[in-house]
């Protein structure tokens, strides 16, 4: 009887193994079907969202890359040959004569454009952000109303604040003045905003309320504890401030009469005017605003690690 029964159980058991065999089979070509299709609609979408990026950094580095070939060319053949290739070089011989032409008028618009951006884009990021700190840390009476302010303040382009601006700084006898530039230059909306936000994710609540029982007043925690917690939302909100300050044109055009404190741009544009009457080369316009971008390429590659973590930082919240 226990001789027959044991056929009996190996039979049954190599039956259910057979089944169970099937079955797998059966799941794990389903399961292969789906990733399958998984992976190629992933790979299509790669492959798309990458093709636009690749035409969007076409669309992006093209006029920079006929600037810089148009710089290296000699003054006499900036428009010869081919216009996406070198020929001619004589950059460094461009860059000489730039600096060279009227006492070195390049150089002053050059050190103006730094002064405005880099101490406009400083004062302007400590007071966005601590503005923001305040909005993201603290209760009190008109706190939404304020905010909602600043968001409104966002919303406004700033060309419009223009003549005003001009009208005031008339009344008040600096125009054609640093102060003329640097004044509205510290005031920025879109900072007060991103300070709040980065504010509000990268410093906890519990390390103020730490910092408070171990005896910290309100100044040494912000400058102490919280600045340093969100110093990649600081380069960030400064990178930004820089880059609108150094390309602003406007304002500077408008308020400032001397020829030695106009920035680089209106200096640039004022040029621009005087090839149209044969006063100068356009070529000495050219390399002028490829020197003038170059500022910007180096404070981004040099501080791209601290504005993307910080972009990152914003996202988050």
């Amino acid at each position: 009887m226990t001789t027959s029964t044991a056929p009996a159980r190996a039979e049954k058991t190599a039956g259910n193994r057979l089944r169970r065999k099937r079955t797998d089979a059966k799941g794990s070509q389903g399961s292969t079907g789906l990733r399958g299709d998984s992976i190629e609609t992933t790979a299509t979408s790669r492959i798309a969202v990458t093709a636009v990026l690749a035409l969007t950094a076409v669309y992006f580095l093209f006029p920079l890359w006929w600037l810089f070939v148009a710089a290296t060319k000699d003054a006499g053949y900036t428009f010869a040959g081919s216009p996406l290739w070198f020929s001619n070089f004589d950059l460094f011989g461009n860059i000489g004569d730039l600096f060279a032409y009227k006492d070195g008028i390049f150089a002053v618009w050059m050190a103006n454009s730094a002064l405005y951006s880099i101490v406009g884009a400083g004062l302007g990021t400590l007071i966005a952000v601590s503005t923001g700190y305040a909005l993201a840390k603290y209760e009190f009476r008109g706190k939404g109303v304020l905010f909602g302010v600043v968001l409104g303040a966002v919303l406004i382009p700033k060309v419009l604040f223009t003549l005003p601006l001009f009208l005031m700084f008339s009344a008040t006898g600096i125009v054609n003045t640093y102060l003329a530039v640097l004044l509205p230059s510290i005031v920025s909306p879109f900072g007060v905003y991103l300070g709040r936000i980065f504010a509000a994710s990268s410093v906890p609540d519990e390390v103020i309320e730490a910092a408070r029982l171990d005896g910290a007043n309100e100044g040494r925690i912000f400058f102490g504890v919280s600045l340093k917690m969100m110093a990649p939302a600081l380069v960030t909100i400064f990178l930004f401030q820089f880059v609108e300050i150094w390309n602003n044109f406007l304002l500077p055009s408008q308020v400032l009469i001397s020829e030695n404190l106009r920035p680089v741009t209106v200096g640039l544009v004022s040029w621009n005017a005087l090839v149209q009457a044969g006063q100068i080369e356009r070529h000495m316009v050219i390399i002028g605003a490829f020197v003038a971008v170059v500022p910007l390429i180096v404070a981004f590659l040099s501080l791209q690690r601290f504005w993307r973590s910080g972009l990152a930082a914003g996202a988050i919240k």
